[in-house]
């Protein structure tokens, strides 16, 4: 059971008289009275607490400056992708030219409302239409996940002054699950994770009107979202019924979550999908795509044992204090999704899956500290200075996880020589697509369409051609894309396939290959 919410003393002078804890225990804390005099005594400047807002969005622009250089360096290294940052570049400059958001690489015709539900990804049209680049989907990324360090340090700061405030803050925006999807393309979720902050930093503060705000614009970020609207529902309604209030509020927005995830999955996707369905049915089924029982469902849940080390690592990353708030309950709807699903993918602790965790923990976390009366413990007694230590040890694990995780993470890149030198073979590369004309039909592979989205048509060259079949082929026999979206076997049989056509070469040199049609 979480402790109960006390204000911290003043660690400035011993003969300070302790706070009265508030009389409702669940009631909201104002911010901290003493924070400023406890980190001037620390040595830190006096005017910087007086105005929070200048530290904490500093922090944010720092770190929106250190995601767009990693992620817009991996781009001109080549290593950005057809899926993703592809796919949602051909979305988005659909939507910038007031078309229908239909995307090759994902086949012919095919409309990209059928595959997520993601339409919030609109709002990036304009400034794609000034920025006709990919690098703008990058940017607009960097800054979205980074917004999310403004609500966070800020509530720290309210709750425990300016050195929690700093772990905190520091601690989200090097956060493994962050920094991996900020260099990771571009992906929708880009827009949930501010969101989520916003969202988890209301409801901790007691304001569930906020909160809910907050949260409806997740039914238009990707469908599995609507679940965790729900959640906010549900933990509005507890909070009032705990408080002697009508939940009728929160139940309400719990009812609209689940009711708009179950719409847009059985009838808006089946209906842009051009199988008809929802794709990912399958991935909660067996193999083959046979419908596992319901019963085997649960026991799915914590095997294989690589599910652990996903649930150990993200309780580790708020040093376990996080476990100690009931927002942490707003990951059990993305917990539960992915642990239950097939695809491996979903386990791990690569990719993007787990950045909309982590605005939930490190709000769960100040929260912790704030039931816990801040890092000295409340009113002296043995209990409240055990709360104390007990922070002071998940702070300590926090900061230790953040500077393990960070080498392993993409964001150590940016003080690697090597990563911003430019290799020969990139250089081959961009020579090569040079080649290209702008507005011409090509199929490419994976790495190298990404690099041709923002003014070419382009479809991956593992695929059948349609209809005369594309101008250009660009291949790259070195891509590492073995299994998806294109197998080794495929491109083999596709690239046999256009030389057989009569497509010639214009370009070949270190597995780099450029036919044209004749």
């Amino acid at each position: 059971m979480p402790l109960a919410a006390a204000t911290p003393p003043s660690a400035a002078s011993p003969a300070d008289p302790p706070a009265d804890p508030p009389a409702d225990p669940t009631a909201d804390l104002p911010a901290d009275p003493t924070a400023g005099r406890r980190t001037r005594a620390a040595g830190l400047p006096g005017p910087l607490l007086r105005r929070p807002a200048v530290p904490v969005w500093g922090l944010a622009a720092g770190f929106a400056a250190l995601y767009l250089c990693v992620g817009v360096n991996r781009y001109r290294r080549g290593l950005s992708k057809a899926y993703d940052l592809g796919i949602f570049e051909q979305a988005v400059r659909a939507y910038a030219h007031g078309q229908a958001p239909i995307v090759p690489l994902k086949g012919p015709g095919y409309h990209l409302l059928g595959d997520h539900f993601h339409p919030l990804i609109a709002v990036l049209a304009p400034f794609y239409r000034v920025f006709p680049s990919p690098l703008t989907l990058v940017a607009a990324q960097a800054v979205l996940m980074a917004l999310a360090v403004v609500p966070l340090t800020r509530w720290a700061h309210e709750v425990a002054g300016a050195r929690v405030a700093l772990v905190v803050g520091c601690a989200t925006g090097a956060s493994w699950g962050i920094v991996r999807a900020a260099a990771d393309d571009f992906h929708e979720i880009a827009f949930a994770v501010p969101l989520l902050a916003f969202a988890a930093v209301a409801l901790g503060r007691r304001r569930p009107l906020a909160a809910a705000l907050w949260s409806l614009p997740l039914l238009l970020v990707k469908e599995d979202l609507g679940l965790t609207v729900a959640a906010v529902g549900l933990l509005i309604a507890w909070r009032a019924r705990r408080e002697r209030r009508t939940p009728v509020p929160g139940l309400v927005l719990a009812v609209v979550g689940v009711v708009a995830t179950a719409l847009v999955v059985l009838v808006v996707l089946p209906s842009f999908n051009p199988y008809g369905g929802f794709d990912y049915w399958q991935q909660l089924g067996g193999g083959g795509g046979a419908r596992a029982p319901f019963w085997a469902l649960p026991l799915r849940l914590g095997w294989p044992p690589v599910k652990w080390l996903l649930l150990f690592l993200l309780a580790a990353t708020t040093g376990f204090l996080g476990l100690r708030s009931p927002l942490v309950l707003l990951c059990v709807p993305t917990l539960g999704w992915r642990l239950l699903s097939t695809n491996p993918h979903y386990w791990g602790v690569s990719y993007h899956y787990s950045a909309v965790l982590m605005p939930v923990l490190f709000a769960a976390l100040v929260d912790a500290v704030r039931r816990a009366g801040g890092t000295s413990g409340a009113g002296g007694a043995g209990g409240a200075a055990g709360a104390g230590r007990r922070v002071r040890r998940g702070l300590a694990v926090t900061v230790l996880v953040a500077v393990v995780t960070l080498p392993l993470y993409p964001l150590h890149e940016v003080v690697m020589p090597e990563a911003w030198r430019t290799s020969p073979r990139v250089a081959e590369a961009r020579a090569m697509l040079r080649l290209v004309p702008d507005g011409a039909a090509v199929a490419a592979s994976n790495r190298l369409a990404a690099q041709l989205t923002s003014r070419a048509d382009v479809t991956l060259m593992c695929r059948a051609p349609v209809g005369a079949g594309p101008q250009w082929v660009a291949v790259d026999l070195r891509d590492p894309s073995v299994k998806a979206p294109c197998a080794t076997a495929d491109t083999a049989r596709m690239l046999a396939f256009y030389r057989g056509a009569g497509y010639l070469p214009r370009f070949e040199r270190d597995g780099l290959l450029l036919l044209e049609r004749p």
